[in-house]
């Protein structure tokens, strides 16, 4: 079973200095960050902020691509947590034929953006994720930085925003 999020934070990592796309279950209180790295962070914040380019960028083509082959984006799944990665699914249909594609996290969410379709997380995934949160080696414990992502009010994500 798949969980709907969305995207609660994008913040960088006060320990790290790394980007962070924070994501909430819908219908929970529970939270699962997703370190991505700054292009990356950079496309899903343009989007977030709702930032016009002068020219389409990466993620902004692949949206235009997909739509004039009469397809559309019909959802993304975080589907898979393996070695500490992450793997997400873009989930398209062109007509009536379904499609999956294999994609980074951090491409399907900046895509699933643009195209307005929902994020899920596979429910493994997230009680994987949100029980053994780890980030980069020298970061925070697991429990140190789940209890600070669960922690986070609004203000305290425009402290930490990117």
């Amino acid at each position: 079973m798949d969980i709907e999020v969305r995207i609660r934070g994008l913040m960088m990592d006060p320990a790290t200095s790394m980007p962070i796309v924070v994501l909430k279950d819908v219908a929970s209180e529970t939270v699962m960050p997703i370190w991505v790295g700054i292009f990356e962070a950079n496309a899903i914040a343009i989007e977030i902020e709702k930032v016009s380019a002068p020219r389409p960028m990466t993620h902004d083509l692949t949206r235009n691509l997909i739509r004039h082959m009469n397809a559309r984006l019909e959802r993304v799944v975080i589907s898979e947590l393996k070695d500490e990665t992450f793997f997400a699914v873009l989930w398209l249909r062109q007509g009536e034929e379904p499609m999956s594609i294999d994609a980074r996290p951090s491409d399907a969410i900046a895509l699933a953006l643009r195209a307005d379709c929902p994020i899920f997380v596979d429910e493994q995934v997230m009680q994987t994720a949100k029980l053994n949160t780890t980030g980069p080696p020298d970061g925070p414990t697991g429990e140190q930085l789940r209890s600070w992502l669960e922690g986070l009010n609004d203000e305290d994500l425009g402290r930490y925003k990117m």
